[in-house]
């Protein structure tokens, strides 16, 4: 299965490696209490794979009490037709939280080539006022669209409730695709005065240069974090018209993480397209982490 699903990633990877002509920028090395503030939402990505009944009761293990004051308000998916998610309040940030399941690394290939693999035009009701040029990946839409009015009324009686005034998207893998389209999302169906914020992990690209220049000026505080030789972050490929937006940080190494600059275009050795200019070269499992020394996946759900 390994050796069919490499193949197949080699193939969405192509014309990953091309890179344009760019002027000189660099690579910025975090400090280790800079990459530290993200514990709290590898967390949270690392509970979206946990069961509803624990998330509900916010008894998850270590990803639970690594945010012990969070206050979940809805749960839902099957972890099959639907992602699980769940949305609640966090009160030391004073914030509402909106995460999404990923999925099986190796199962995640489906989702990437199934009959709805091509680019789309997005949902109007859902996205209003977005150029029919801004276009997405057909399978992550539809299965945004699953959860997408429901969640967003959640967030809207929680906004109000609480007081907070800001949102936060986060996920990984499969997650991570849905929580960048939540961060659009939300971004265009609440009030300018509400904050939003987004932080993926192993994401793969979303949608097509238009939706990575369309989101960079729509959504700027945005981080897509990149473990080591993830294979996931380089698919589909740049070939094949999809283009991930700003805010990559790639994992080096256990002591290392780098700010890379641009979109889909870092030329820097830290950065993945270097590191992963296909998949002949990625590990799998680096898609599981570490991030931060937390592991993100349903086995790590405890």
């Amino acid at each position: 299965m390994f050796g069919l699903f490499s193949a197949a990633l080699l193939a969405l990877s192509a014309g990953a490696a091309a890179r344009p002509t760019l002027e000189a920028r660099a690579a910025t090395e975090l400090s280790t209490s800079q990459f530290s503030n993200y514990a709290p939402y590898t967390q949270f990505a690392r509970a979206a794979y946990c069961a509803s009944s624990d998330i509900a009761s916010w008894n998850c293990g270590e990803a639970c009490s690594a945010n012990a004051d969070f206050q979940p308000s809805l749960t839902g998916g099957d972890g099959n037709a639907i992602q699980l998610y769940f949305v609640g309040y966090w009160p030391a940030q004073d914030a509402v939280v909106v995460a999404h399941q990923g999925t099986d690394p190796t199962q995640f290939l489906s989702d990437l080539t199934d009959l709805n693999f091509g680019l789309k035009t997005l949902d109007s009701t859902l996205f209003p006022g977005v150029s029919s040029s801004v276009q997405v990946h057909g399978g992550f839409a539809d299965q945004h669209a699953k959860t997408a009015s429901i969640i967003l009324t959640e967030v809207k009686n929680l906004l109000s409730s609480t007081g907070a005034s800001t949102v936060v998207a986060v996920g990984h893998s499969l997650g991570g695709a849905l929580a960048e389209l939540d961060a659009m999302f939300f971004t265009l169906n609440l009030p300018s005065s509400v904050h939003v914020k987004a932080v993926t992990y192993g994401t793969p690209r979303v949608g097509n240069p238009a939706w990575a220049t369309y989101f960079d000026s729509k959504v700027s505080d945005f981080v897509r974090i990149d473990n080591k030789k993830d294979p996931i972050p380089i698919v589909p490929g740049r070939g094949l018209g999809f283009r991930h937006p700003h805010g990559e940080i790639h994992i080096m190494s256990a002591t290392a993480a780098y700010s890379c600059p641009g979109d889909d275009d870092a030329t820097d050795s830290q950065c993945t397209i270097s590191q992963v200019p296909n998949v002949l070269v990625s590990n799998i499992l680096d898609h599981l982490g570490p991030y931060g020394g937390i592991y993100v996946g349903t086995l790590f759900c405890t």
